[in-house]
C-alpha cells in the first residue's frame, strides 16, 4: 500500500483513529448520541412489549379466599379464622375527611400522577441488589393493585408486575374508582379490610361518620396495623399519635384541611379496645395471639397476610395440657379469690406458660379468663416484676464468674461448680435463694457488677427490653419478663446449661408450599453442665421448701423451682418449676398480680387470697395442681 492511499473507512470509527492514548477510547459526541438513541429505542420497545404482555388479572380473588387454620400439636384443628372481614361501600359514602387523610398520608399527588412511582421501583431494585426486601414507596394505585390482583410477595418481579398493571389500570379506570377500590381492600388491622369494617372495629361507627381526627388515626394504620394500632402496646400508641399528628399537619400543608379546623384536633381519638372473634373464646385467642407474635418475629408474615387467609399454621400447643393448666388456674381462682369478701382480691390477674426444656416448645399457656372479654395476654405480658424469681440468674452469673469474693480481695475463693459439692460448701447466694433472703443478692450485684448479671439473663433468654435499670435493687427482680420468657429461661438450669428459645409454631403451609425459616431454634450453651447442676440443686431445695408435702409426694425427686418469697414487695407473686419428669419434664411459670384497667401501676398484693404474705401461696398451688394433674 502506498503512503498516499487513504485507510478504508469503518462503519463505526471505534476505537477512534487519529487519536492517541485514552482519547482513542473516548466516543465522539455523535457516537454517544447514537448509543443513547439506540438504548432509548430498545428500552421503549421493551417497555411496549412488556406493557402489551401484562394483563389486568381477575378481580375476584377475594371471593375465593380461604380461611387461615391453626392446628394443635397433634395435627387436629384448633380454630379457623373465617372469611375476610370486608364491607364494600361506594365512594359517595366515604366522607372527605377520610379521602383527604388517606391521600395526604399515602399519595398526595394521587389525582395528578400516572398511577406509578418510578422512584419506588428504583428503591425496590436497590433493595433487591442489597439482599433486602424489594420494598419502596408505592402510589395508591399500586397499593390497590397489590391488594386486589397480586400476592403480597416482596419480590422485584411482583413489584415490576404491579407497576405495569397500575399503568394500565390508571388508563382504564377513573381516579375515583381506584380510590374506592383502595379504600375497600386496604387492611387496617383487627381483621378489618376496608374503611367501613375499620370504622366499626376501632370506633363502633360507620365510615360516613368519621371526622378528620378519627380519619387521620385510621389512615395511620395503613403504614402497618401491627405497628400503629395504639391498643397493642405503649410503643404502638406513641407511634400512632405521632403519625396522626403528621397526617393532620400534612393535610394542612397540601390544602386539604384549614389551619382553623386543624387547631380543633389536639387530643388523640383513642379507639375502643380490640374485640377477639367469638370463635377464639377461652384460651384459644391467647394461643393464636402467641402464634402470630412468634411468626412475626421469625418470618416476614404480617397480621394482614394472615387475615387474608389461606395459611395452615401448625403449633406446639398440646390440647390436654392447655386444658389442664386452665383448670388448675380457674380452680384456684374459685378457691382463693373473692372480691366481695376481700377488697384486696379485686382486679386479680393470672398468667402462666409451660415450656418443654429440651427444645423450647411452648406446650400450654394461660392468658386470662377469656380472650373475647380480656384481650391482654397475661402469659406474654410485660410490666409484671419477677421479684425473687429473678435470683437464679444472679446465682448463675456468680457461678459462671467463679468468684464470690469482694472485688478488692485477692481472687481465690471460688463458688462450687459441681452439684453435690455445692451442698458441702454452701455460699450466701445458695442460702439466700433457698430462703428468699435479699441481702446476699444486693451484695452479689456489687461484687459481680450489675452488667454481668444483666448479660447472663439476656443470654438465658430474657428480652433486654424487659430488664430494669441497673440499680442496686436490680438483682432483687425489678425486671418484668413475661411468663413465657421466664419459663424458657429457667429451662437453662435443668438442660445441662443449654438455652432453648421458646417457640410456638412448627410449620406454616400456604398454597401447598411450606414456608422456610421455622425450624426450631438450635440450643445454645450458656453455662457449663456442672454450673447448671449447681443452680438446679439450689432450685430443688427451694421447691422442697416451698411446695406442700402432698404435692412433693406426687412428683419425681428431680423437681426444681424458684419464685417469690414472703419478703418480696414487688406487687406480683411467681412460681416457676420443673416437674422433674423423665426427658426433662416441663418448666412452667405461674404469676398472680393485680391490674386495674387504666391504672398506671400494678396494685399492692397484700392480703390477696387471704394470704398476709402477698399472695405467694397461690402460684405454687396452681403449679402443683397442673404438674400433678390433680386440679379439682
Amino acid at each position: 500500500m502506498k503512503g498516499s492511499e487513504q485507510p478504508k473507512k469503518r462503519f463505526i470509527d471505534y476505537p477512534r483513529r487519529g487519536r492517541g492514548g485514552w482519547r482513542r477510547w473516548l466516543p465522539s459526541w455523535r457516537q454517544q448520541l447514537g448509543a443513547t438513541a439506540v438504548g432509548a429505542a430498545g428500552l421503549t420497545g421493551l417497555f411496549v412489549f412488556v406493557y402489551a404482555q401484562v394483563d389486568i388479572p381477575d378481580e375476584n380473588a377475594a371471593a375465593r379466599q380461604e380461611a387461615t387454620v391453626y392446628y394443635w400439636a397433634d395435627g387436629s384443628q384448633m380454630v379457623s379464622e373465617g372469611d375476610v372481614n370486608r364491607q364494600n361501600i361506594a365512594l359517595s359514602q366515604v366522607p372527605d375527611s377520610v379521602r383527604h387523610a388517606v391521600i395526604a398520608a399515602e399519595n398526595a399527588s394521587f389525582y395528578s400522577d400516572s398511577g406509578v412511582s418510578l422512584s419506588g421501583i428504583a428503591r425496590a431494585a436497590v433493595n433487591m441488589v442489597k439482599g433486602q426486601d424489594a420494598q419502596g414507596g408505592s402510589t395508591i394505585t399500586q397499593q390497590y393493585v397489590k391488594n386486589t390482583y397480586l400476592s403480597q410477595d416482596r419480590t422485584l418481579k411482583r413489584k415490576a408486575k404491579e407497576f405495569f398493571i397500575a399503568l394500565k389500570l390508571d388508563n382504564r379506570k377513573s381516579k375515583d374508582e381506584i380510590l374506592q377500590g383502595y379504600l375497600n381492600t386496604s387492611y387496617f388491622g383487627r381483621h378489618s379490610f376496608g374503611i367501613q369494617a375499620a370504622a366499626n372495629a376501632y370506633y363502633g361507627i360507620p365510615a360516613k361518620n368519621l371526622d378528620p381526627s378519627r380519619a387521620a388515626a385510621l389512615a395511620a394504620l395503613l403504614k402497618g396495623a401491627e405497628q400503629y394500632d395504639p391498643a397493642l402496646s405503649d410503643a404502638n400508641h406513641e407511634r400512632a399519635v405521632e403519625r396522626w399528628k403528621w397526617i393532620l399537619d400534612r393535610e394542612v400543608e397540601t390544602g386539604m384541611l384549614s389551619r382553623e379546623e386543624r387547631a380543633r384536633y389536639t387530643q388523640f381519638p383513642e379507639p375502643r379496645e380490640p374485640v377477639t372473634p367469638t370463635s377464639q373464646k377461652g384460651q384459644t385467642g391467647y394461643l393464636v395471639d402467641a402464634a402470630k407474635k412468634y411468626l412475626r418475629s421469625r418470618t416476614d408474615l404480617t397480621d394482614r397476610d394472615l387475615a387474608r387467609g389461606g395459611y395452615r399454621i401448625h403449633t406446639t400447643f398440646e390440647k390436654d395440657k392447655v386444658a389442664r393448666l386452665t383448670k388448675a388456674v380457674e380452680d384456684e381462682r374459685r378457691r382463693s379469690i373473692d372480691p366481695k369478701k376481700r377488697p384486696a382480691d379485686a382486679y386479680a390477674e393470672f398468667g402462666a406458660a409451660s415450656v418443654r426444656p429440651r427444645d423450647g416448645a411452648v406446650v400450654a399457656l394461660y392468658g386470662g379468663p377469656d380472650a373475647t372479654k380480656h384481650f391482654s395476654n397475661n402469659a406474654d405480658t410485660a410490666g409484671v416484676p419477677a421479684g425473687s424469681a429473678f435470683k437464679p440468674f444472679v446465682l448463675a452469673a456468680a457461678v459462671r464468674d467463679g468468684s464470690d469474693a469482694p472485688a478488692e480481695a485477692a481472687p481465690g475463693r471460688r463458688l462450687p461448680t459441681t452439684g453435690e459439692a455445692a451442698v458441702a460448701l454452701p455460699s450466701a447466694l445458695y442460702e439466700g435463694l433457698v430462703t428468699s433472703a435479699h441481702p446476699p443478692f444486693v451484695s452479689a450485684g456489687k461484687r459481680l457488677g450489675l452488667d454481668r448479671i444483666r448479660d447472663l439473663a439476656v443470654e438465658a433468654g430474657l428480652r433486654k427490653e424487659s430488664l430494669a435499670r441497673l440499680e442496686p435493687t436490680f438483682p432483687l427482680g425489678t425486671s418484668t419478663p413475661s411468663a413465657i420468657r421466664l419459663a424458657g429461661a429457667y429451662s437453662l438450669f435443668g438442660n445441662e446449661g443449654n438455652r432453648t428459645e421458646p417457640y410456638s409454631v412448627t410449620k406454616v403451609v400456604h398454597d401447598g408450599e411450606t414456608l422456610p425459616g421455622l425450624e426450631p431454634p438450635a440450643p445454645r450453651r450458656v453455662l457449663t453442665p456442672e454450673a447448671a447442676r449447681g443452680v438446679s440443686f439450689a432450685l430443688r431445695a427451694f421447691a422442697w421448701k416451698s411446695l406442700p408435702q402432698e404435692i412433693i409426694a406426687k412428683l419425681p425427686r428431680g423437681v426444681a423451682a424458684g419464685g417469690t418469697g414472703p419478703d418480696d414487695r414487688m406487687r406480683s407473686a411467681w412460681f416457676i418449676g420443673n416437674d422433674g419428669a423423665s426427658g426433662g419434664g416441663l418448666t412452667t411459670a405461674v404469676t398472680v398480680f393485680r391490674a386495674k384497667p387504666g391504672a398506671p401501676r400494678l396494685l399492692p398484693m397484700e392480703g390477696v387470697g387471704g394470704d398476709a404474705r402477698f399472695g405467694n401461696g397461690i402460684p405454687p398451688r396452681i403449679w402443683g395442681a397442673y404438674a400433678t394433674g390433680t386440679a379439682t
